[in-house]
């Protein structure tokens, strides 16, 4: 059993040096051995933006209401959207695996194992980093004008980071024990694509499934991030306040589950 101090993990000044060597290293070993290295960073959500795209605007004919006509704005558009989901998934799917990938170092005694659920969370945001970078860029070249609202970004991702902290807790404690959870949510990562507004704006979801799209919490996040890099629209102090708050009482939820599920981890690993 461990005998870890029981805080550390959960708090990350209290490991930076540890936590900024895991992050670097789960970023390098991702690219490591290819040949083009961190540009699959770029290249890969660029492919799928283009296949998204022919798919929606060529051959279903989607546009957004706020008027885009031509491709490369529906496909900005679009990518925003992507941007999003795609840090989410991306810390979401590998949740379940946090724990069973180190069984090695569940039995140390002084290592914070917590702290892995942080360094999922950060790597999969280093990872969407230069997507949004691109976004920005194409946004310019493009013809929209550069606002100071795309520096509300951060604060607008900011409920993100709690709740993806609380799933990798909760899901990476509850993986030890079920190991079907990671396919399981494989599948719910491809359903919430479709169920967030990623290839659409919530305003074309009919009225009767809007207030369902609309508790998605990746909703206020695709559109807020839409409005503050197309509109220079500033979000809503209150709603991020309040998005934040319940994603914080997600990350509560996530650490106990972890603190009450670990003790039997080292047993079943």
């Amino acid at each position: 059993m461990n005998v870890r101090t029981p805080v550390s993990g959960y708090l990350p000044w209290r490991a930076t040096g540890l936590l900024r060597q895991f992050v670097g290293r789960q970023v390098l070993m991702r690219y490591r051995g290819t040949l083009l290295g961190v540009a699959w960073s770029l290249l890969t959500p660029l492919m799928m933006m283009t296949v998204y795209t022919l798919v929606f605007r060529y051959v279903f004919r989607m546009r957004w209401e706020s008027g885009p006509e031509t491709g490369l704005d529906f496909a900005l558009h679009l990518f925003a959207g992507m941007a999003v989901f795609g840090f989410f998934s991306e810390s979401l799917v590998r949740s379940p695996q946090l724990i069973l990938e180190q069984p090695n170092l569940i039995k140390k005694v002084v290592f914070p194992v917590e702290i892995l659920a942080w360094v999922n969370c950060l790597s999969s945001l280093v990872f969407a980093l230069p997507g949004v970078l691109l976004l920005l860029a194409a946004c310019l070249i493009q013809g929209v004008p550069a606002s100071a609202a795309w520096w509300a970004l951060p604060l607008i991702w900011l409920p993100l980071l709690p709740l993806l902290l609380g799933l990798g807790w909760g899901l990476s404690a509850l993986g030890v024990y079920v190991r079907d959870l990671g396919q399981v949510l494989g599948f719910i990562a491809t359903l919430l694509q479709f169920l967030s507004p990623v290839f659409y704006p919530l305003s074309a979801v009919p009225a009767g499934l809007r207030p369902v799209v609309a508790w998605n919490p990746l909703t206020p996040v695709i559109e807020q991030t839409r409005a503050a890099v197309f509109s220079g629209q500033w979000p809503e102090a209150g709603s991020i306040a309040v998005e934040f708050l319940a994603a914080c009482g997600v990350a509560a939820l996530g650490a106990w589950m972890f603190r009450y599920l670990r003790a039997g981890f080292a047993d079943v690993l």
